[in-house]
């Protein structure tokens, strides 16, 4: 039961992650209107700051900037490879047990 409950803390972080992606995409469009009318100077003020509600509404979740690249094995958020998804440390444990096709340790 107790290795189910780490499991779960593990990839917490990777499932509010992708929650965070498919929120994201979903307020794409809005986003970078509502961005634009207020980055606009010919607009009337009162129209871009109606804009800056709209933008300030929108789930906080659904910004870009909130995205983090996380490794899919471990969660871990720092080093991680974004071609394989996966952390130094990980990419390294595979590349040397020869798991990943076409990756072979440098050699000049």
């Amino acid at each position: 039961m107790n290795s189910m409950v780490a499991l779960g803390k593990k990839f917490t972080r990777n499932i509010q992650d992708n929650k965070r992606r498919l929120l994201s995409a979903k307020y794409e469009l809005r986003r970078k209107l509502y961005k634009a009318f207020v980055q606009d100077p010919q607009l009337p003020p009162e129209m871009r700051e109606a804009h800056q509600y709209k933008l300030a509404k929108l789930p906080r979740n659904s910004s870009f900037t909130r995205i983090r690249n996380r490794c899919i094995f471990t969660g871990r958020p720092r080093a991680v490879y974004e071609k394989f998804r996966m952390s130094r440390i990980v990419f390294r444990g595979l590349a040397a047990r020869g798991a990943l096709q076409g990756v072979k340790k440098a050699s000049w």
